[in-house]
């Protein structure tokens, strides 16, 4: 049994981001692990930009509503409890609508030294504004 030394909340980086992210690491799992979990906390509207993980990402919504988009123009709304599977190397973003958000993210680490994360471009206002919907 070992506890995780937890460090201090840092701000994401800008250059993956609109608006302001904060985030927590939960885990960054070392080898044999691959397992990655931060708590991250996004500002009214703020937003990551298009991105894809190697091995897909959950997100689990925390608190406030969850926009994630993806590159057929839909735009889902997760609320609090409910948890996202984006498939591995499909490219989406996440976001916050006009209220604080937080949802925690989880995914994997490749273990073969290839990027985990592929960051593309910002999304745009005209993306980030499309029609909502939600799961029911």
């Amino acid at each position: 049994m070992e506890f995780i030394k937890q460090e201090p909340s840092s701000k994401a980086p800008a250059g993956w981001f609109t608006g302001d992210v904060w985030w927590d690491v939960i885990v960054a799992g070392q080898e044999p692990s691959r397992m990655r979990a931060n708590l991250v906390r996004f500002s009214p509207g703020a937003r990551t930009n298009w991105h894809s993980h190697a091995l897909g990402q959950t997100l689990h919504v925390v608190s406030g509503v969850a926009l994630i988009g993806t590159r057929d123009g839909t735009v889902f709304e997760a609320h609090p409890g409910e948890t996202v599977a984006c498939p591995p190397n499909e490219e989406h973003w996440h976001g916050a609508t006009d209220r604080f958000m937080e949802h925690i993210a989880l995914w994997e680490g490749t273990g073969d030294g290839t990027p985990e994360t592929t960051w593309a471009e910002p999304v745009t206002d005209q993306q980030y504004n499309g029609p909502r919907t939600r799961n029911q």
